[in-house]
């Protein structure tokens, strides 16, 4: 068993990267090694998934691994900023390496509120052209600049800052943008017509983690054999959040693994599972639970369920797989993604 005089190593807090973390080598490797490249094939990923799923943490592996390099500048966007454009230049400006280019450029922001005044310079009254102005600066010196969004919305502050994002890259600056969000509000967002470029903007949908590493990672932290790392592994069905949350109860209950399962199903609901159901349309909730209804979860039986026809299953059968609560391991079946969920919504809503 692990000391218990240690601090439990992982965590129950939503995007905080927790001490025992399972890497998504795949999904790292395509966004820095694009991002790192001399002459990178994509500039913006949108990152997407189901709640819990580790978009936020992800994210804050990316951009702590690019801030080991000294060409690059991490922006940390607040979506809910009423004017994110400011909010970016304004980041930009509080730098001093970066104001003093500012100020050689005599670049004079002193009517934004950015306390940078250049006697003699006309005054720039208009954020955008501020921080188009600070980039193109900054594009100069080599540097690289990240905007980072986590959780993004189909607001109009973000539409605002990706439309003037798109007239940054047009112009050619060193400019990166990486952005998470929920599969509905990441799909509103890249449908707006307006914004094509975004469309066409790569989106990962984050995956199962890696069951075989999650057995590994218990088997070395939680002291279990290799047969029971396994099964407590499945258990996840590689849900990010439930690794953490069974390893979390795991640790606490010293090897009690019956009573950490329940506890964890039980904060999975509590944390995870009813906001899940709350965000779904009455039609998708219809059949989730003809899903968990029908045990071998073949698409006919469910059909049956329903009384509906194939063309009516489609559009909410890819829906959930998109959103990533529901999975197709073979043609003509489909299976929760989400530990424990059949059982929640089988004694909670059928």
């Amino acid at each position: 068993m692990p000391d218990r005089v240690s601090v439990n190593p992982y965590t129950l807090t939503f995007g905080i990267k927790p001490k025992e973390y399972i890497e998504r080598l795949s999904d790292t490797q395509e966004v820095l090694g694009n991002f790192l490249s001399e002459e990178p094939s994509q500039q913006i990923y949108m990152i997407t998934g189901v709640r819990g799923s580790g978009k936020t943490v992800f994210l804050t592996m990316i951009t702590n691994r690019l801030r080991t390099y000294k060409d690059w500048v991490i922006v940390d966007m607040n979506p809910n900023n009423p004017d994110m454009i400011q909010f970016a230049a304004a980041a930009l400006c509080s730098e001093n390496e970066f104001a003093n280019w500012f100020k050689s450029a005599r670049l004079n922001f002193s009517l934004l509120g950015f306390g940078l005044e250049v006697q003699g310079a006309v005054p720039i009254a208009d954020p955008q052209i501020a921080l188009e102005k600070m980039l193109q600066q900054m594009t100069k010196h080599h540097k690289k600049i990240l905007f980072v969004i986590d959780e993004a919305v189909p607001s109009h502050q973000i539409k605002a800052f990706a439309f003037a994002f798109q007239q940054f890259l047009r112009a050619r600056y060193s400019v990166y943008l990486l952005m998470t969000g929920l599969y509905e509000n990441i799909s509103d967002l890249q449908n707006e017509r307006s914004m094509t470029f975004l469309y066409r903007a790569p989106k990962i949908v984050l995956s199962p983690l890696n069951i075989g590493a999650m057995a590994d990672n218990y088997f070395l932290t939680l002291g279990q054999s290799r047969e029971e790392a396994s099964d407590y592994a499945r258990l996840t069905k590689g849900y990010s959040f439930a690794f953490q949350v069974l390893g979390y109860f795991g640790w606490e209950t010293e090897g009690d693994y019956e009573k950490a399962i329940r506890l964890s199903r039980q904060y999975l609901e509590e944390q995870s599972y009813e906001k899940i159901w709350s965000e779904l349309s009455r039609r998708d909730q219809e059949l989730i639970k003809a899903i968990a209804s029908i045990p071998d979860g073949s698409i006919q039986s469910i059909k049956a369920f329903m009384s509906i026809g194939q063309n009516e299953l489609n559009p909410y059968r890819q829906r959930l797989i998109r959103k990533g609560i529901v999975i197709s391991p073979s043609r003509g079946y489909l299976r929760f993604a989400l530990p424990f969920f059949e059982q929640y919504v089988l004694e909670n809503y059928v």
